[in-house]
């Protein structure tokens, strides 16, 4: 009877669509099979139960250089984040080998005795074949542990090493009696290091010839104004420059330019609306 391969039973033990129906019915039949699975099984049920509960084993040292290589991370978080300097490896304790023992002639042996030892030999031999077959299990299934934690641990090192990005405000824009068919949105985003970006969207304006549409920052007085840009498309996202209150320059417009070398603001708005701060 051929058993079922290491890699089989790792993945069946770790639940694994690996199986087929000759296999689960191989696994009815065969008790060495069998019982090598729910070995397995429960060393995968401690693995899990350990990632949550109990401390995690450090990965390879390569593992975080992979990572790191992967996801293109800075030169600032070269450095492996599970690495312990205090920690010293510890050499792996030699296994005691028994000595060997002297083997005597063996004696004449009647023909039911030598039936029974043949059976034993078989029976040893089955029983040696099913430990290494249970250790190579073992590594398979601790290495697929090992991977599937160093790989969770990539996505939480990623995520938490990029900024997250909140909407801070936003506004509605309203048509401007020239351009009654248009109408706009805008929105102020924040990504947690101070850095603002304005993000607009226009609908229902012609572009003349030479003519384009720059986008504006305008105090509330009216009384000053910052240009952002110029918008090429439906949509765009501009940098607020640093050391802008937005409290006071809380008016966001478009506008139709003239191409005159002139940088001021040529008065023809498409659109404009106040900043709602949420």
């Amino acid at each position: 009877m051929s058993h079922l391969d290491d890699e089989k039973i790792a993945l069946i033990a770790m639940g694994e669509p690996a199986g087929s129906d000759a296999d689960t019915q191989h696994l009815v039949e065969c008790e060495s099979c069998a019982a090598e699975v729910a070995d397995m099984s429960r060393v995968a049920l401690v693995a899990r139960s350990s990632v949550v509960e109990g401390d995690l084993e450090a990965p390879p040292a390569d593992v975080w250089s992979r990572i790191h290589g992967e996801l293109r991370l800075s030169d600032a978080v070269a450095a492996d984040p599970a690495a312990d300097p205090a920690s010293v490896e510890a050499e792996p304790e030699s296994e005691s080998i028994p000595a060997p023992q002297s083997v005597s002639d063996p004696e004449p042996v009647s023909e039911p005795d030598a039936v029974d030892a043949e059976r034993e030999r078989h029976r040893n031999r089955t029983r040696i074949r099913s430990r290494r077959r249970s250790s190579a299990s073992v590594w398979i299934l601790a290495a697929s542990m090992a991977l599937v934690v160093a790989i969770g641990a990539g996505v939480w090192i990623a995520r938490s090493l990029t900024p997250s990005s909140a909407v801070i405000a936003s506004a509605e824009l309203a048509a401007f009696p020239d351009h009654p068919d248009a109408v706009g949105q805008a929105e102020i985003d924040d990504d947690g290091d101070g850095r603002r970006t304005l993000t607009v969207t226009l609908e229902g304006d012609e572009l003349a010839d030479g003519d384009y549409r720059e986008v504006w920052l305008i105090r509330e007085d009216g009384q000053a104004l910052i240009s952002l840009g110029v918008l090429d498309d439906a949509s765009g996202t501009f940098r607020v420059p640093d050391g802008v209150d937005l409290d006071e320059y809380r008016l966001v417009d478009i506008s139709f330019e003239p191409v005159d070398g002139d940088p001021a603001h040529s008065g023809d708005s498409i659109v404009r609306g106040e900043l709602d701060f949420a």
